[in-house]
């Protein structure tokens, strides 16, 4: 009845909700989250931005929360997890830019260990080579991004084997209901079982 270990990778100005949200509900139902951010470490912090979506051609950003990070980058081996949470916002344009953030991903793929992604994480997903022939999604101005990568664009939260992907924030319900489906999470008054292995 134990929940299973994710990694987060986080940075700053990712997208409030989308980091704070599913960190805290995979916590809730028993999952132990270890979020990092290359060249910081335990106890550190990343700034985060709110992205609202009030009527204009594009998202407003405010300034979010101070997100605590719980590990050290350097210090983890993507092989001790279970699966992966990427949030969207601005982090992942620089995230990307990292090789241990894309061999992190590259990891979880090739391992067919389960991954979420969200919003602009569809940047490392495409920097990492990983979205070639899969079904998925991610901010809609990123179609085209997700498409040059190989990817066939779909609307709403969308599921292609181990990868599940949403546009953004909105979709949390659903998208965390179906990542935690992914990784055989079974919910039942409020208690985690775990899925056999």
């Amino acid at each position: 009845m134990s929940g299973k270990q994710l990694l987060m990778i986080v940075g700053d100005f990712g997208e409030d909700y989308e980091i704070m949200v599913p960190f805290q509900a995979l916590e809730a139902v028993g999952h132990d989250v270890h979020a990092v951010c290359p060249e910081k470490e335990a106890g550190e912090t990343v700034k985060t931005a709110v992205h609202d979506f009030r009527g204009d051609q594009t998202y407003l950003e405010s300034r979010g929360h101070d997100f605590e990070l719980t590990t050290t980058f350097d210090e983890i081996d993507p092989s001790d997890y279970d699966g992966l949470v990427l949030p969207g916002g601005r982090a992942p344009e620089y995230l990307r830019t990292y090789e241990g953030v894309l061999d992190a991903v590259r990891h979880f793929d090739e391992a067919d260990k389960p991954i979420a992604a969200i919003c602009h994480a569809a940047q490392i997903l495409a920097a990492a080579d990983v979205i070639e022939g899969r079904t998925c999604t991610a901010y809609p101005a990123l179609k085209s991004d997700v498409e040059g990568a190989g990817g066939e664009w779909a609307d709403g939260v969308a599921t292609d084997g181990n990868l599940v992907t949403a546009q953004a924030w909105p979709d949390h319900p659903e998208w965390i209901a179906a990542f935690l489906d992914v990784l055989g999470t079974e919910i039942e008054h409020g208690a985690v079982a775990a899925a056999d292995d």
